[in-house]
C-alpha cells in the first residue's frame, strides 16, 4: 500500500502527540506492508522524521509568535492546504492519514486520529485561538474521514456520543511505550542523576506540560499540605515545556521553590527522560482529562508507583495499577500522596504489576494495528 503521512506535529519540544506521529513515521517506513511512504510537513514533502522535526521548528516559532493567531492560523492552513491539494494532484493510489485531528484535502481514502476533545470539554485550558479553530475544522474532518483512530475506549465513545460519529467509522488504537523507559539499576543513572542535581529514589516525579488540564496546581497545593519532613525526602519534580495560562501554577509554586522543596527541570532530552523517570520515588499525574496518558504508561514500564486521576481514559489506561483519585478533590490528592509515597507494601507490588502491564504496549503493536485500519480502505494490490 501506498500511504502518505502528516507529520506536522513532529514539533519540538516533542510532547505526546508528536511522539505518537514519529513512532508511527518511523514504524511505517519499516512495515512489510507499506510499500511506499511520503512524509509532508508544513507546507513539503520531507524525506524523513527527523528532517520533520527541523522543519517544523520554524512553523511553530511563527504560529506562537505572530499576531492576530486566529487570523494567522487560518491563513496558514489555506495555504498549508492549497500547496497540499498542488502537491498530491498527480499521486494516484494512496491513502493519507493525519496523526493530529484536521485532514487535508484530498481525493483518496483519508484517516485521522483524533486524540481527545479536550478542547470542546476544556475550552478555558486552551489558548483561544485553537479552540475556534477546532471547533470551525474538526466537523468536516469527522464527515470526510473514512476512518477515525483514537486512543482509547473511553475517547471513541465520547466522540460518537458527542459529536456523531458512527461507531463504525471509529477504530481504537493505544499508544505505546519506548523500551528505553524500564527499571534500571542505581549505577546506570549516577550520571544523570548529577546532571539534574536529583538523588536516586528520593524524588516525587511529574512530566507533563504546565498547562492547566494537568492539574499541577491543585497538585502543588496538595504537595505543600504534606507534613514538612515527607517534603524534605521527596521533593516535587517537575519536567515539562511551560505551556500557558500558567499564572496560578506560579503562585502555587512559588513558596515550595523557595523553600527547595519543588524544582522545574523545564523540557528534558529523550536520553535523559527514562532515566529520571527510573530514578524517581514515585510519579503522579493527576490529570483533569486525557485521552491516553502517556506518562502514565512509561512510569509504569519505568517501574515507579504512579498516582493518576480516576477520569476520563486514565483508569482504562492503567487497569487497577495505578493508584486513581479524585482530582478535584484536594483531601483525596494529599492522602493520595502521602500512600504514594511511604505505603512500601503497595508500592513494590504494584511497581512490579506496573511494569508487566506496561510490556503489553509496544510500538509496533500501535503500528500494526493502524496498518490493519488502512487495509480496510485499500484494495489488495494498491
Amino acid at each position: 500500500m501506498r500511504v502518505i503521512f502528516n507529520v506536522d506535529a513532529i514539533s519540538a519540544p516533542l510532547t505526546g502527540i508528536g511522539r505518537y506521529a514519529l513512532e508511527l513515521a518511523q514504524g511505517l517506513a519499516r512495515h512489510a506492508s507499506v510499500e511506499e511512504l511520503r512524509l509532508y510537513s508544513a507546507v513539503r514533502w520531507v524525506d524523513d522524521p527527523a528532517d520533520a522535526l527541523r522543519s517544523n521548528r520554524l512553523f511553530a516559532s511563527l504560529r506562537q509568535n505572530l499576531p492576530f493567531k486566529t487570523r494567522a492560523l487560518e491563513a496558514y492552513s489555506r495555504v498549508r492546504n492549497t500547496l497540499f491539494r498542488a502537491h498530491t494532484r498527480k499521486l494516484h493510489g494512496f491513502l493519507l492519514h493525519t496523526p493530529n485531528y484536521i485532514l487535508m484535502p484530498f481525493d483518496g481514502p483519508a484517516v485521522t486520529t483524533v486524540h481527545d476533545l479536550s478542547a470542546f470539554n476544556y475550552p478555558d485550558t486552551h489558548p483561544p485561538e485553537r479552540v475556534r479553530f477546532l471547533e470551525r475544522h474538526l466537523p468536516g474532518t469527522l464527515e470526510r474521514a473514512d476512518r477515525v483512530i483514537t486512543d482509547s475506549e473511553f475517547i471513541a465513545a465520547e466522540i460518537h456520543a458527542k459529536l456523531g460519529v458512527p461507531r463504525e467509522k471509529l477504530r481504537v488504537i493505544a499508544l505505546g511505550v519506548d523500551p528505553r523507559y524500564r527499571p534500571h539499576d542505581e549505577h546506570e543513572l549516577a550520571e544523570a542523576m548529577a546532571r539534574h542535581g536529583l538523588s536516586h529514589g528520593a524524588y516525587l516525579l511529574v512530566v507533563a506540560t504546565q498547562e492547566p488540564r494537568k492539574n499541577l496546581v491543585r497538585l502543588a497545593r496538595a504537595y505543600a499540605a504534606l507534613p514538612a519532613p515527607l517534603r524534605k525526602r521527596h521533593p516535587l519534580v517537575i519536567v515539562g515545556a511551560r505551556g500557558w495560562l500558567s499564572a496560578d501554577l506560579e503562585k502555587a509554586l512559588a513558596p515550595l521553590e523557595s523553600s527547595g522543596a519543588a524544582r522545574r527541570l523545564g523540557y528534558v532530552s529523550e536520553a535523559d527522560l527514562p532515566l529520571i523517570y527510573a530514578g524517581a520515588h514515585a510519579f503522579a499525574f493527576p490529570s483533569l482529562y486525557e485521552g491516553f496518558g502517556l506518562p502514565v504508561l512509561e512510569a509504569l514500564a519505568s517501574g515507579i508507583p504512579v498516582l493518576t486521576s480516576n477520569v476520563s481514559s486514565l483508569p482504562e489506561i492503567c487497569a487497577d495499577i495505578a493508584l486513581c483519585v479524585d482530582p478535584f478533590d484536594p483531601a483525596a490528592l494529599r492522602d493520595g500522596l502521602e500512600r504514594l509515597l511511604e505505603d512500601e507494601v503497595w508500592r513494590r507490588a504494584n511497581a512490579v504489576r506496573g511494569v508487566e502491564h506496561a510490556a503489553a504496549f509496544p510500538w509496533s503493536r500501535c503500528v500494526d494495528e493502524t496498518v490493519a485500519v488502512y487495509r480496510e480502505l485499500v484494495r489488495p494490490g494498491h
